[in-house]
């Protein structure tokens, strides 16, 4: 818990957070909610960061970052960013008297109240520790200062602000103790010169009190800390994957009559040197972060960790009952390969809307992982499959979400399935090229980890796009199919 003299703003938060697309505890009943921060930067208006604990009912609970501005006036322009109002004394704190009368404050989401966002770098560059909060710049970088950042609308589990064309900062929603596995997977690449990742300039991190209440950590062991934020190098006229390759998609649809090798956009080409690039930063992970052989426990706790995940999201989607045999039987294949697995760090959440394509080349971005999982499992060893096997359904996924709510029309299906399998097919292609173990050699291991993936966005959709459930719902309905 983040300590500090600071405004309780746990009314207006317990109305305001669930409504968040970074929220992750949408649906559940919260139980009880508590709040503490920290004072930024005094004024009017007041800078804090809050630290928001919730426990729900089932007996879940998650811990929420929240920076905020509060006002003595409302801005108009900030409308969009109001988080609520709340209701205070004028008089000295602790004391009472006739003269004592509500004072109005208005609480905006700090991030999004651009005049305040500059403080963020300017307390980097200092290496300011405030209380409980520390500001960490690495050695020898340059953090631009004196300038507000642009929010990036895209974000869902974090919030990301773009500095000019310098540097963006990136907010990470859901507060856990531990290092981020994107700060800790970019430390430990800066030596490595790889040209596929952005540079680090710097982190936010956090202590939390030691609270066996809360966290679950021991009073009597010290206090640990969590990964806020942090902040890298912005690559100005970089494009992300997902817009590219849908421009791709977009361009074969409008010219459905032919092949996806015969349109002027086709995308093979990067695609076959994302697989390069992410075989890259795989072989660079392996050589600077630990790595090994597979255990004989590996197959069965792996297995035992697919069937959990689909009985769970069986319970929550009804939608995938239909296809639950045929899912457990590609599971069932998994007892029969005899290649040998390689266990390393992973970036654990790859899809085309983790990477950007700049003049020189494809940059890999947010090696978080899943931000639903624990940052323990996050940080465990992995096949570097699991990362294949995410872009792998992000091919099928785009090529999918063109069509959601259009007319069926059986040339456009064909096309849609036509694209997905020749930029899969160059992907794999680049990455074998570029060193990593040939996608062609564990097929019964990565259409496990594509159902596995294809789940986990199950669940999402549901949750958050019901509209897009159909994408990947499809991909159960060719399993079943085949």
């Amino acid at each position: 818990m983040i300590a500090g003299d600071t405004t309780d703003l746990s009314g207006v938060l317990a109305d305001w957070l669930p409504a968040q697309r970074w929220y992750s505890g949408k649906g559940a009943t919260i139980d009880r909610l508590t709040d503490s921060g920290v004072v930024l930067a005094a004024g009017n208006p007041v800078l804090e960061v809050h630290h928001v604990r919730i426990w729900y009912s089932d007996g879940e609970r998650a811990g929420y970052l929240v920076p905020v501005t509060i006002r003595h006036e409302p801005v108009e322009g900030l409308a969009g960013a109001l988080i609520g109002r709340i209701n205070t004394t004028s008089g000295t704190a602790g004391t009472a008297s006739e003269s004592d009368q509500p004072e109005p404050l208005w609480v905006y989401d700090a991030l999004r109240d651009r005049e305040q966002t500059a403080s963020w770098l300017s307390l980097l560059a200092e290496g300011a520790e405030l209380g409980p909060v520390m500001f960490r710049p690495e050695a020898g970088v340059q953090i631009p200062s004196g300038i507000p950042g642009d929010i990036v609308t895209t974000e869902q589990s974090n919030t990301s602000l773009v500095y000019g064309d310098m540097a963006i900062l990136k907010v990470f929603r859901r507060l856990e103790p531990g290092i981020n596995p994107d700060v800790e997977i970019h430390h430990a690449l800066a030596p490595t010169g790889n040209p596929h990742i952005a540079p680090l300039l710097g982190s936010v991190e956090v202590r939390l009190t030691a609270d066996t209440d809360g966290d679950g950590t021991d009073a009597q062991v010290p206090a640990p800390t969590a990964t806020a934020a942090m902040v890298q190098k912005f690559l100005p006229g970089a494009t992300d994957g997902w817009s590219l390759a849908s421009t791709s998609v977009r361009d074969l649809y409008a010219e459905a009559d032919l092949h996806a090798e015969e349109v002027g956009g086709d995308f093979a080409s990067e695609s076959h040197r994302l697989g390069a690039a992410t075989a890259s930063v795989h072989a660079d992970l392996a050589r600077v972060l630990p790595s090994e052989p597979a255990g004989p426990d590996w197959l069965s706790d792996l297995l035992e960790e697919l069937h959990n995940r689909l009985d769970k999201a069986t319970d929550m989607v009804n939608q995938l009952g239909p296809y639950g045999d045929a899912i457990r039987a590609t599971y069932a294949e998994l007892e029969s390969i005899q290649v040998p697995v390689i266990l390393q760090r992973v970036h654990g959440d790859l899809h085309l809307g983790q990477v950007l394509r700049t003049v020189t080349g494809w940059t890999i971005l947010d090696f978080e992982g899943e931000p639903a999982r624990p940052i323990a499992v996050r940080r465990a060893l992995d096949t570097p499959l699991r990362d294949v096997a995410g872009m792998l359904r992000s091919f099928d996924y785009v090529a999918q979400h063109l069509l959601l709510g259009e007319a069926t029309d059986p040339q456009l299906s064909y096309r849609a399935a036509e694209w997905a399998g020749r930029n899969r097919n160059a992907y794999c292609a680049g990455y074998a090229a570029a060193g990593g173990p040939d996608p062609a050699d564990f097929g019964v291991l990565l259409a496990a980890l594509e159902a596995d993936k294809a789940i986990y966005e199950t669940v999402y959709e549901a949750r958050n796009r019901p509209h897009w459930l159909s994408i990947p719902l499809h991909s159960f309905d060719r399993l079943v199919n085949s």
